[in-house]
């Protein structure tokens, strides 16, 4: 396992759309192993594998519901609405109010390739969100207002 490189906003990979991961090998299990640690390192809630510029749609959400692997992760229904704070990994010093689904339902596929669906709320289902724009191109600050420059916490 390593600690990789957050890449910030500005870098083109970040803007990419994302491949599907068609195999499940111990590439794949390196690269979560590796986003894992990196999350925790970086005091994150979440990470997608193009913040560490890696191209393939796999996320890490690393939160008080506990830790997931999300693999061709894909919305299957989203409720409510929610408007909140949010920060990135990406896009260091900056935070902004955003709007997002309040409830969502998600399938996904497990690092062994096995399918599984999750059903988040509130925060949950707002990391969900904003890692799952990752994949697409989208920062949170695409859809932010009130953009505010915050303090380092170190």
């Amino acid at each position: 396992m390593a600690i990789r490189y957050v890449v910030q906003v500005g870098e083109p990979i970040l803007r990419q759309k994302c491949e599907l991961v068609k195999k499940f090998d111990k590439e794949l299990w390196d690269l979560l192993d590796d986003m894992k640690q990196t999350v925790r390192a970086e005091d994150g809630a979440g990470l997608a594998a193009p913040q560490i510029a890696v191209a393939k749609r796999v996320v890490v959400i690393d939160i008080q519901e506990g830790y997931f692997e999300l693999v061709n992760p894909k919305f299957i229904s989203q409720k409510g609405e929610q408007f909140g704070p949010e920060g990135c990994l990406s896009v260091k010093g900056k935070q902004g109010n955003v709007t997002r689904p309040y409830k969502v339902k998600i399938e996904y596929r497990d690092r062994f390739g096995k399918k599984h669906t999750l059903t988040a709320e509130d925060f949950f289902a707002r990391a969900i969100c904003h890692e799952l724009d990752h994949l697409d191109g989208v920062l949170y600050i695409d859809k932010a207002v009130d953009v505010v420059t915050v303090e380092d916490k170190d």
